[in-house]
């Protein structure tokens, strides 16, 4: 079926803003250091069903890091020895050393104060009221922690949309310092998987393989239609945070991705999964980033399992399949897979 029309494509700028990055004299090392390739592997955990080691739902549960017993394992880990202390001490010295560094950032650093402008704009729309009226986060928090994140993370930088998901955070955690580590926990536990610099494109180079091998049909009625796979970077940015029907099924979401299971880069499955029920419903182009706002989590997580159990049965078919990326800056070939618990696109 025609159900992917180009007309009404919006121009992916106009959806996002990116920073240019600091210098590094003045960039605070990010906490930790992945050494593995982001899009190498999707690794199956294990023979048995994928869904069986989804978690049970459990971030939606946690409202501060001392509720020990409620917090899902991804989290204890953050908790454990002592560290909740090391991250309030580590905390308050990122905040001394901004504070002396900010004048020099203001006058010498051409993209500060621009981005200083853009997160107190961003900030300053969010709808943060309960009924009666009363605000539900200080803005001015926000506005630090981003500022923070930016100054700080070498990968991370600053995009519109950081905004809403800190958001999230916020209403997961209460201290100042909870809310950044976590944030920092998030985007390097998922490999900056939501930076469009970083992460979103090569989901989108992977996602693109993973709709040719799945399904050539389709793939070439997308291709087709032009950079239809494109369109689809604000999923990512925003790790799907537009697509669920409340905030809990967002945080479930995340809980899974942060997880690891059932198999690493579990968001492309996802991305994949949500395109195939939009070819069942038959939706235009124009529709097709905002077609989808009121998911359950579970269902989807569950349709995904499916594809992703379907996908690893077919090792022999692409056992020697390479797929060439479509950005040049990529290095390298994609492998589609090199075993049957570790696929390689």
């Amino acid at each position: 079926p025609n159900i992917l029309s180009p007309h009404g494509q919006k121009e992916i700028s106009a959806s996002t803003r990116n920073s240019q990055p600091l210098d590094c004299a003045v960039r605070a090392s990010p906490i930790g250091h992945c050494t593995t390739l982001w899009g190498s592997t999707m690794e199956a955990r294990n023979s048995d069903p994928c869904a069986t080691h989804i978690p049970e739902p459990g971030l939606k549960k946690v409202r501060c890091f001392s509720e020990f017993s409620h917090l899902p394992h991804w989290l204890l880990s953050l908790v454990i020895s002592g560290s909740l202390l090391l991250c309030r001490k580590s905390y308050e010295s990122l905040c001394n050393m901004y504070t002396k560094i900010e004048p020099l950032l203001e006058t010498e650093h051409r993209d500060f104060t621009e981005v200083q402008n853009f997160i107190q704009s961003d900030v300053q729309r969010l709808y943060i009221k309960d009924a009666q009226g009363n605000s539900l986060v200080d803005k001015k928090q926000l506005e630090k922690i981003l500022l923070l994140n930016y100054v700080c993370n070498l990968n991370a930088e600053y995009q519109q949309g950081f905004h809403e998901m800190l958001l999230l955070f916020r209403l997961l955690v209460e201290k100042e310092h909870e809310i950044y580590w976590l944030f920092q926990f998030f985007l390097q536990k998922t490999e900056n998987s939501c930076i469009i610099n970083v992460g979103v494109q090569k989901n989108l180079v992977i996602l693109k393989a993973l709709i040719a091998f799945m399904d050539p049909i389709f793939a070439k009625h997308l291709e087709s239609k032009g950079e239809v796979v494109l369109s689809l970077f604000p999923w990512f940015c925003l790790f799907f945070q537009r697509v669920f029907k409340s905030f809990e099924d967002v945080w479930r979401m995340w809980e899974v991705f942060l997880t690891g299971h059932p198999c690493k880069n579990f968001q492309v499955i996802i991305a994949y999964t949500m395109l195939q029920m939009l070819m069942l419903s038959s939706v235009f182009f124009n529709q097709l980033c905002h077609s989808i706002v009121d998911l359950d989590a579970d269902d989807l997580i569950a349709r995904a399992c499916n594809i992703y159990e379907l996908f690893l049965k077919h090792e022999d078919k692409v056992k020697n399949s390479t797929v060439v990326p479509c950005n040049g800056d990529l290095e390298g070939m994609i492998l589609m897979i090199s075993h049957a618990r570790s696929v390689n696109l």
